[in-house]
């Protein structure tokens, strides 16, 4: 690290030192023609498939926002997702444009805001998984009790989110500045003489704030809601409820270990520089070396990999947006869709209804008393089972007989009342 002359002291950004490969003393082990190939590159795929999940993630919670599944935790994985995607798309490329260059070539306005911009970004994440995290476990402790939620009330925890980052980082919009270098114009962070102290305690803090509390208090409610879930219920439809609620906190809790973990590596290399210039400053010599450029970079590319792993795992890992995914699917790729069937409902019942005869014509009435006569003419007369087998059943025999003389027909008539009443008129 440099020190400017004057009562200012130069320090390097979150990335690379002065963002210039040349500047650094490890690149002598590589070729920085390559670097300047390869890191732009992977950075571009990146931002296209980063782009491509956030926004599939986001139109499926938009959709379902419509549909009336409107929810706190639902609109927090929306504001992650959105989050990503800021990174994605303006920070992502002027950080891969500044990497292909030996100099600073993108304005000071873009110097003054990108990791400004950047740390907000990421500290805006940090702090929506941390609230992510109590409400998964309020849902969790109590799944069956209908939260009632208004879009002014989600609207304005999202305010405080990113008012709470944008305030968190504003020194790194504060003192990030153009200085001339070596090989053209550089991006450095000066802190002049009389803010030192602050940023002393602000190199310090800020990690701690960011960071650590957030994704331990996010680490913690987890823990409780994973408890909450391991309770067993005799009920079924409190298994189904549990069942989900155990899917869900899988789904948060692998999205904050996925960014305990890829993040990790980019505060090891902010904190390492900033106690190297802090070693500087004072005028003792350093026990540590500059962090190794490799290390450097792929903790860059593993903080801007996540934007593209949070969509996946929520994509992955949730029933809802697997659902989500699969309908926006078929809307995309099928020209034409085939008329939904009714839904059962109280307006739309199910049952069949029964289907109304048709009126029988002469026609029909003589037919059937012809088929009427053949049938009976079908069945075996008492005459013909006697000369057949020379016995005759008592049964069918009584039936006949009670057919031709009519004997039992006022046993077997099943409105007998209504002969009654016509034998008295008579």
């Amino acid at each position: 690290m440099d020190s400017l002359s004057g009562n200012s002291t130069a320090l390097t950004n979150g990335s690379l030192l002065k963002r210039s490969f040349t500047d650094r003393g490890s690149h002598q082990h590589l070729d920085p023609g390559e670097l300047r190939q390869l890191v732009p590159a992977i950075l571009g795929v990146l931002c296209v498939l980063g782009v491509a999940c956030n926004l599939t993630a986001m139109a499926i919670v938009f959709s379902n926002a419509h549909k009336g599944k409107l929810s706190l935790i639902n609109s927090l994985i929306f504001n992650l997702m959105f989050a990503d995607g800021l990174v994605l798309l303006f920070s992502v490329p002027f950080r891969a444009a500044s990497y292909s260059r030996s100099s600073w070539t993108l304005g000071w306005m873009v110097c003054k805001t990108s990791d400004w911009f950047l740390q907000s970004c990421m500290a805006a994440k940090s702090f929506t998984v941390a609230i992510l995290a109590q409400a998964c476990y309020r849902y969790v402790s109590n799944p069956t009790k209908q939260v009632s939620i208004h879009l002014g009330s989600i609207l304005v925890v999202l305010f405080f989110i990113w008012l709470s980052a944008c305030c968190a980082t504003i020194p790194q919009w504060l003192f990030a500045t153009l200085q001339k270098g070596v090989q053209g114009l550089l991006c450095v962070l000066v802190v002049p003489a009389e803010a030192q102290d602050f940023m002393f305690v602000y190199v310090k803090a800020y990690p701690l704030g960011v960071y650590c509390a957030p994704l331990s208090c996010a680490l913690m409610y987890f823990w409780k809601a994973y408890g909450q879930c391991q309770r067993r219920s005799s009920k079924t439809q409190n298994l189904r409820t549990q069942i989900r609620s155990r899917k869900l906190t899988l789904m948060l809790f692998s999205l904050t270990v996925a960014m305990a973990l890829l993040w990790l590596p980019q505060w090891v290399v902010w904190v390492w520089e900033r106690h190297l210039a802090e070693k500087e400053i004072e005028g003792a010599q350093p026990l540590l070396s500059p962090p190794p450029l490799l290390f450097t970079l792929s903790a860059q590319l593993l903080t801007f990999s996540l934007s593209m792993v949070n969509p996946l795992i929520v994509l992955s890992l949730s029933e809802e947006f697997r659902e989500g995914y699969r309908g926006l699917w078929r809307r995309l790729t099928l020209r034409k869709q085939l008329p939904s069937k009714p839904t059962s409902g109280p307006h739309n019942p199910t049952s069949l209804k029964s289907p109304c005869p048709r009126p029988e014509t002469s026609g029909q009435l003589v037919r059937d008393a012809g088929l009427f006569d053949a049938d009976r003419k079908a069945l075996p007369q008492p005459e013909q089972l006697r000369e057949a087998d020379g016995i005759v059943l008592p049964d069918v025999e009584q039936f006949w007989h009670e057919r031709e003389t009519g004997v039992n027909a006022d046993e077997n008539d099943p409105v007998p009342w209504e002969h009654q009443g016509k034998g008295e008129k008579n």
